[in-house]
């Protein structure tokens, strides 16, 4: 397998997703199984580290008294009415 570090997100997901069916299918040995098992944890983490880089990177503009404001990924945006969406 190649390095976890040197994949991107979608390769990662990709080799993610091949681990999944070959333990799925069932006919792998125990030693294997386990194997993949840990190679499936690591490109979760890898993963799951990607989506927070990019979560951080993401800023939504909204529109507050007229000025337009950088609000970090994540935070509620409040309508006219004080309603949240």
């Amino acid at each position: 397998m190649t390095k976890e570090a040197e994949l991107d997100f979608e390769g990662a997901m990709d080799r993610l997703e091949e681990i999944v069916r070959e333990l799925e299918h069932g006919d792998v040995p125990l030693e294997k199984a386990i194997d993949l098992f840990q190679q499936g944890m690591k490109l979760s983490q890898l993963c799951g580290s990607k989506l927070e880089q990019v979560e951080r990177k993401i800023e939504m503009i909204t529109l507050e008294d007229g000025e337009l404001r950088k609000k970090p990924f994540g935070a509620r945006l409040e309508v006219d009415n004080d309603e949240s969406l």
